[in-house]
């Protein structure tokens, strides 16, 4: 796979490159990933995620299975109180205030018993870096057990709790996501932004 030269390259880290197969882009968005994979043309793609642009131009690039731009993933923090499960809810709620999350995002103060709480985080699989960077630089901590992954979501789902509370987190994205015709006009172009 050979990579165009690209000015600044510090631009393109946390994007994607996609392989078409006769030809490379660099520099689309995860939308934008998620639509290509999702179209009939381009559904068989190869997708890498650059995760560090040096500034001689070389980048370092993590394979991402195509199945992962259409899960999701998510991090669930457990209490045996309400009262502490409230308090984690509000923490992650105005967290978000503070420093806004890498994407969209999803936040439920969920009860399984009456000795079994779990605030749930549920995020595009895509952006499990950036949602574990965005935690551990904001040193957002519970008392409780945690855990996290697809499988956290799945079960949390097929487990029915009962939603006490729930906030939606809008993301901060520094690149707008193309759709439709303007993305599949940009298609042929190796360097996308």
């Amino acid at each position: 796979m050979k990579l165009p030269k690209l000015e600044k390259p510090d631009r393109y880290q946390g994007l994607y490159v996609f392989d078409f197969g006769d030809h490379v882009g660099v520099g689309f968005t995860a939308e934008e990933v998620a639509e290509l994979l999702d179209s009939k043309r381009y559904g068989e793609g190869k997708v890498y995620k650059i995760c560090r642009a040096c500034p001689d131009g070389r980048l370092e690039l993590r394979a991402v299975p195509a199945a992962k731009f259409q899960l999701e993933s998510g991090m669930f923090f457990y209490s045996d109180d309400e009262q502490t499960a409230r308090g984690d809810f509000k923490c992650l709620v105005d967290l978000a205030v503070r420093a806004v999350p890498p994407c969209r995002a999803k936040v439920q103060l969920a009860k399984y018993s009456e000795d079994k709480f779990a605030v749930a985080l549920i995020y595009p699989a895509e952006y499990e870096d950036e949602i574990s960077s965005w935690l551990l630089e904001a040193e957002y901590r519970t008392a409780g057990a945690a855990e996290g992954g697809f499988g956290a979501v799945e079960r949390f789902y097929r487990d029915k709790t009962e939603i006490l509370d729930r906030h939606q987190l809008f993301g901060a994205s520094e690149s707008i996501s193309r759709t439709g015709e303007e993305l599949l006009a940009a298609v042929p172009l190796a360097v996308q932004r």
